[in-house]
């Protein structure tokens, strides 16, 4: 009984804690992480295999790009489908939740064209 009482202790701290978070925080907190803006850049372009978003980032190694493949299944933002068959397939897409950060990837795609883009040329 002490474990559960515990346990929802925890539970309503935390979402205490995330209602009392600044909205561009908890977003980041989503979609934040080396690889997470990428796939979901790849994605926005219809369903993909595993060895295809491999193929796409080069620079992701197999663990992280499962890692934050996982993360942002957790968080509702990408699909797995996994098919029976030998060898095994597995194809990722975006949720509605995850297509609706479409503009937030153009937003950054333009931001980077108008601020960074001329630092690299430099």
């Amino acid at each position: 009984m002490k474990q559960e009482t515990n346990n929802l202790t925890r539970n309503r701290t935390i979402q205490l804690e995330e209602h009392a978070r600044c909205p561009v925080e908890m977003a980041i907190n989503v979609i934040g992480g080396r690889w997470k803006c990428p796939i979901i850049h790849h994605l926005l372009d219809g369903t993909k295999r595993f060895s295809e978003l491999r193929k796409l980032i080069p620079g992701a190694s197999q663990r992280m790009l499962t890692k934050h493949l996982r993360e942002l299944e957790s968080d509702g933002l990408i699909l797995r489908k996994v098919f029976a068959e030998v060898p095994p397939r597995t194809e990722y897409s975006l949720t509605d939740k995850g297509r609706s950060l479409e503009p937030v990837m153009w937003a950054m795609h333009d931001w980077s064209v108008e601020n960074l883009d001329s630092e690299r040329k430099n």
